[in-house]
């Protein structure tokens, strides 16, 4: 009877936390992101340079992005195309509950989940659509006019745009002329661009069969020890990430997997035993892989020296970003401009899509507006990811990434043996 009522008190506790947690963090104040138009932007391998072509060209306000001295430069709306068309996961609230917990949100404490899943995701877009796929309707995302977005904000814009879909005329019949056949095979393109842009998400939703859900995520680190409401770090949740793909039972994701670097290094041999063994026996091609290798960048502060080390890997096309933050609060890093880390927030309280439905609402997973952050303010621990397609590729971007052993020495190994030097991680 005791047990019962210290269960009882335990469940109003965290659904107190819970409450508390969804009002601070359903209450955004957004503040503008300044961008200089002399230095260039990285954003997971591809390069922006923001420097005037037309000087009447002004870049729009609801972008979130400001140029210095409002001089605007050019590609800048492709990189607010690019940037928006990463997938966003952030805290949600109202989704079915976490089993063995009363939590039916993460806020407060599923930062690095969140983090990670974004990691993950992008490294899902290279595999299925390749880096150079943009969501077409991402310049439509525009930021709320008001100062603060609330959960009751967003359930509206949800309303809205689910109304909006009811109301879309239906595809015309092509033609068989030469022209509307090459526009209808277009058109299968983004078909299928858009079929695995929405079966991505999907697997992030926060339900108990979503394959890269919380509650799936929770569930496997409860091997690390873990459970729902505790702080992950960015080191336990590449083994979760790893145990999840592994486990992953979807046939579209039989030719992927992940590798989690041992003590800062990769092995390459066993990378490339992990790409060529456990394929079906009727396929021969190599797996993709995920390399995910947890760092420390310095001791109780991350040590400036290796600023350029993580400019480099954010300037390779085969980065899939960083799982980091500042102490207590994970972002995912995905670029940067001069000493500044480019990145997405999770610490945003949305209301809970079901993923499972028809046409659901894609916004709430794209993020209008990028911030940045002072490298010196970014927490020493964090996870690297890196994504190749296949055999080749991870040799090549091996040689690459390995090339200037300025700041990389060390971390990839031929052999299966412990580098003793890895200092530069």
């Amino acid at each position: 009877m005791e047990a019962t009522g210290t269960d009882e008190v335990d469940k109003l506790k965290t659904k107190f936390i819970s409450a508390w947690n969804n009002m601070k963090y359903s209450w955004v104040l957004k503040t503008k992101t300044y961008f200089s138009r002399n230095s260039p932007v990285l954003l997971l391998g591809k390069c922006y340079h923001f420097k005037f072509e037309d000087e009447n060209k002004l870049l729009p306000a609801r972008s979130g992005c400001t140029i210095e001295d409002h001089v605007i430069a050019g590609n800048v709306e492709e990189f607010r195309k690019d940037f928006i068309s990463r997938i966003w996961l952030t805290y949600r609230e109202e989704f079915p509950q976490i089993e063995g917990s009363a939590f039916t949100t993460d806020c407060g404490w599923g930062c690095t989940l969140r983090t990670g899943q974004m990691l993950l995701a992008q490294g899902l877009i290279l595999h299925f659509l390749g880096r150079a796929w943009t969501w077409p309707d991402a310049l439509n995302i525009e930021n709320s006019d008001s100062d603060s977005w609330t959960s009751n904000t967003v359930k509206k814009f949800t309303a809205s745009f689910e109304a909006s879909l009811s109301g879309e005329s239906e595809l015309k019949t092509p033609t068989v002329s030469q022209k509307e056949t090459i526009r209808r095979h277009s058109d299968d393109h983004e078909m299928r661009n858009e079929i695995y842009h929405r079966k991505i998400i999907s697997w992030f939703g926060d339900s108990p069969l979503a394959l890269f859900g919380l509650h799936q995520l929770i569930k496997y680190g409860k091997k690390s020890g873990k459970k729902a409401g505790d702080w992950y770090g960015p080191a336990v949740v590449a083994h979760i990430l790893r145990k999840a793909v592994e486990e992953a039972r979807h046939p579209d994701l039989q030719g992927i997997t992940i590798y989690v670097a041992q003590d800062c290094t990769v092995y390459s041999s066993d990378v490339i035993d992990k790409q060529c063994t456990s394929m079906a026996s009727d396929n021969t091609d190599d797996k993709a892989v995920i390399i995910l290798i947890p760092v420390r960048l310095g001791g109780e502060r991350t040590n400036t020296d290796y600023l350029d080390f993580v400019k480099g890997i954010l300037s390779l096309e085969y980065c899939v970003g960083i799982i980091g933050g500042k102490p207590k609060q994970s972002y995912y890093f995905a670029g940067f401009q001069d000493d500044s880390l480019i990145y997405m927030d999770p610490h945003y309280c949305q209301s809970f899509v079901d993923v499972s439905i028809k046409d659901f609402p894609l916004e709430t997973f794209h993020c209008p507006s990028p911030k940045k952050m002072s490298f010196r303010k970014m927490d020493p621990s964090c996870t690297i990811g890196f994504y190749c397609r296949n055999v080749q590729d991870f040799k090549r971007a091996s040689e690459e990434i390995t090339k200037d052993a300025s700041y990389v020495y060390g971390l990839f190994s031929p052999r299966k043996h412990k580098v003793t030097d890895t200092k530069a991680l």
